[in-house]
């Protein structure tokens, strides 16, 4: 994600945003909402603004959809216009940014009619600014670990890992069964992986970073979280992987390696079964998932969160409106429609609606341990470009360094992003 203050200036004469008009603070009884592609179902979003509507006499919803490629840059100018939308979606590690920058209004005396009581902590931490909070929690995903029945079936493993040590005993059982084939992966594990890795960090006790003073330091450099980092590259050495050591799981679409059926597990987001499923339709009907085992019995990993939240702009014509919307979208009714589509709701702790499936069910039940990165505004750019962590786990994975010398390197940049004014 870009730094976004110095593009405010000259973004709003190179875009022309839909949805403005009646001038600067003038409502024109029209809602404008920015939701991202394929946030919402339409089903729920057509009941969701009729419902608003009808609340509302006199008032449409502006429904608008907005792609993720460049929506840094789109919310940039919109929040900089004299008319922005009224309400809008945006990735929980980009809250920070506009929150520190005073371009989304204050919610925290609004926030126990949005359904405080039930917010996911780690979403409601990304939308919390110096003590107020900004934004929303909408919905959330986590990573878990996808494993193809069938392959463990035939390598007589019955019981499914709950520990680290458990995981690579089902690993040695899958390598001893299935081995032989040179295709065979018994886990899909690209070295660039850094959601996953966050997973081994944060279990081990490790940060990526941790307050000093009003400000953030890096954390990296420090024995716990050497211990994840060095699980990581044993699942790497003992599980055969043929995945990139100097990509993640997009280079390529690892879920597209595993409809092939010669991988046993990838750690993924739920959805990524489908994505396979698109190239071999029988790889879900065989398909489970389990939550990242911990190294702790009894526990499970904590799982990066990633997800979005919802906020109001400061310059919002209809503030008051936008916060009754707000209040619908995150009441148990639409809450349990979002569950219902398959993600973690943002607003509700009730996610029995995703227990009918079973990867999303591993899910639900990982969320619980969900965590979200530093919520500063620099650490966007840390997670853009050239992500120190990327690089830390190639050079580990290649031995072009040992993980005590790629730890204090990475930590090193870290520190630098981090200390870097917006």
């Amino acid at each position: 994600m870009k730094a976004w203050r110095a593009l405010a200036a000259t973004a709003a004469l190179s875009l022309t945003l839909a949805g403005c008009g009646g001038g600067p603070g003038a409502s024109d009884n029209t809602l404008t909402v920015w939701l991202m592609d394929g946030s919402a179902e339409d089903a729920l979003i057509a009941e969701l603004n009729a419902e608003f509507e009808q609340s509302h006499p006199g008032m449409k919803v502006d429904y608008q959809v907005q792609q993720w490629n460049g929506i840094q840059d789109r919310l940039t100018t919109a929040l900089a216009s004299d008319d922005p939308p009224d309400v809008i979606e945006l990735g929980n590690s980009q809250n920070p940014q506009f929150s520190a920058e005073g371009t989304l209004l204050d919610l925290t005396a609004d926030a126990e009619a949005l359904n405080k009581p039930q917010w996911v902590p780690a979403l409601a931490e990304s939308g919390a600014w110096e003590g107020k909070q900004y934004g929303v929690p909408f919905y959330a995903a986590n990573r878990v670990v996808v494993y193809n029945k069938e392959l463990f079936d035939k390598a007589g493993i019955t019981q499914l890992p709950t520990n680290r040590e458990e995981l690579l005993g089902a690993i040695a059982k899958l390598e001893q069964t299935h081995g032989a084939d040179p295709e065979f992966q018994s886990l899909y594990l690209p070295g660039q992986s850094w959601y996953a890795l966050l997973s081994f960090i944060w279990d081990s006790g490790g940060e990526l970073a941790v307050p000093e003073g009003p400000n953030y330091k890096g954390a990296l450099d420090t024995e716990q979280a050497r211990d994840g980092i060095a699980y990581y590259q044993q699942l790497v050495k003992e599980s055969g992987t043929l995945a990139p050591a100097d990509t993640d799981e997009a280079e390529p679409q690892q879920a597209e390696v595993y409809a092939k059926g010669k991988v046993a597990m990838m750690i993924a987001l739920p959805w990524e079964v489908q994505t396979a499923a698109e190239q071999n339709p029988r790889i879900a009907e065989i398909s489970g998932a389990f939550p990242i085992p911990s190294k702790f019995p009894g526990r499970t990993a904590p799982v990066f969160l990633g997800g979005s939240n919802l906020a109001i702009p400061a310059g919002s014509a209809d503030a008051e409106a936008a916060k009754d919307y707000l209040k619908l979208l995150t009441s148990q009714k639409y809450q349990t429609k979002i569950a219902e589509s398959g993600v973690v709701p943002g607003a509700s702790q009730d996610t029995s609606a995703l227990e009918g499936n079973p990867v999303s069910a591993a899910m639900a039940i990982a969320s619980k341990s969900g965590k979200v990165p530093p919520a500063v505004p620099q650490w966007a750019a840390v997670e853009a470009g050239q992500n120190p962590l990327k690089d830390m786990m190639t050079a580990v994975l290649t031995g072009q360094k040992s993980i005590v010398d790629a730890t204090m390197e990475a930590n090193d940049k870290i520190d630098q992003l981090l200390a870097a004014k917006n």
